[in-house]
């Protein structure tokens, strides 16, 4: 992962200010109680600080981003020493002139002219202070990159979830409408009774299922809008049972979740079966979640793949990813089962 150091505006500038007064006072205060001179001190680190400032910047800006960045580490190094034993160079000069002949007060010997003891105890200073600078400068970066990675990612989780929840309304639509046209051509009388319950639908798919949850009581309500249609289509033929217990107040769960469900088992047990046709549907709420499920016959008229119990459709594999990415793994349970020639349901997920 590469940070993008170059740009400093990326970082308040009052942080700057702050960081650098904060650094400049505690280093004051130190080496002035150490050499029990304040004036000293502070007249040193006036000379000091700019250079301290330049050699962050130089590197945090320039060298990192063009050199280390680039890969080019060799040529980074020596650079980077270089910058350092030039301001060191610049900063033994300007302390001999303007402060004190005594440039090197707490070293082991008094010095007049620039030495390799000088010179390397200098540099290592030097380098621990572009080392803290940089680190807190990628650190924050880093912070602000996992940030704009988890942004990102959130953003593609919500766009998916909407692509997946669009897909949903047009499959569930698509069939409907097939048989108000089967019965629109036999001059059916079910068929205004039916349009009108499926305006009902589109009006609750349309306006209130636009939010990450729903209640539970309107996705059961809306269950039913679609069993009352489908017993308009066949007449006597279907049973459907129905068995709703615990406390359905104050649950919610993502929207028209469990009607993919429902409307699969039609697909499968009602339209690809003759004669009569049963649908057991409960709903049992404990706690904190709803154990939920469905059974419809298997389909007789066209052959069963194998892996039925596995995929159902574009209904069901889109069902599949939409609890997978707005549930986390602890909160749900899907499983699919043949028991006495029915396709069973079943999934417990979190509702609170």
């Amino acid at each position: 992962m590469i940070f993008n150091s170059s740009k400093l505006y990326r970082i308040p500038l009052h942080y700057h200010i702050i960081f650098w007064l904060t650094y400049f006072l505690f280093n004051t205060f130190r080496w002035g109680s150490y050499f029990n001179d304040y004036l000293y001190s502070l007249k040193t680190n006036l000379l000091g600080f700019p250079i301290h400032m330049t050699l962050c910047y130089l590197n945090i800006l320039v060298l990192m981003p063009y050199l280390v960045y680039r890969k080019r580490y060799l040529l980074y190094v020596l650079s980077i020493l270089s910058a350092i034993f030039i301001m060191v160079f610049i900063k033994f000069n300007l302390t001999y002139l303007l402060i004190t002949h005594n440039v090197w007060p707490e070293g082991p010997e008094t010095i007049d002219k620039l030495s390799l003891n000088y010179t390397i105890d200098m540099m290592m200073g030097e380098l621990y202070v572009i080392t803290f600078v940089t680190a807190i400068k990628i650190t924050l970066d880093f912070l602000k990159e996992q940030k704009r990675v988890t942004d990102l990612e959130k953003s593609q989780l919500e766009t998916e979830l909407l692509f997946l929840k669009s897909q949903i309304s047009p499959h569930f639509f698509f069939n409907t409408l097939n048989n108000i046209y089967s019965l629109s051509v036999e001059k059916s009388n079910k068929t205004p009774k039916i349009i009108l319950k499926l305006s009902e639908l589109m009006r609750y798919m349309l306006y209130e299922t636009k939010n990450k949850r729903q209640t539970l009581e309107n996705e059961i309500l809306c269950i039913q809008n679609y069993l009352d249609l489908e017993r308009i289509r066949n007449d006597d033929r279907l049973e459907v049972n129905i068995a709703i217990s615990g406390d359905i107040h104050d649950k919610e769960i993502a929207p028209i979740l469990l009607l993919t469900f429902v409307e699969n088992a039609f697909k499968h047990g009602v339209n690809k079966n003759t004669g009569k046709v049963k649908i057991d549907i409960n709903f049992n709420v404990k706690e904190d979640f709803l154990h939920f499920s469905i059974s419809n016959p298997m389909p007789t008229i066209t052959k069963l793949k194998e892996n039925l119990n596995i995929s159902s459709g574009i209904g069901i594999e889109n069902v599949k990813k939409r609890i997978a990415l707005g549930y986390n793994k602890n909160d749900y349970k899907l499983s699919f089962k043949n028991k006495k020639n029915n396709f069973v349901v079943k999934l417990v997920i979190k509702v609170s």
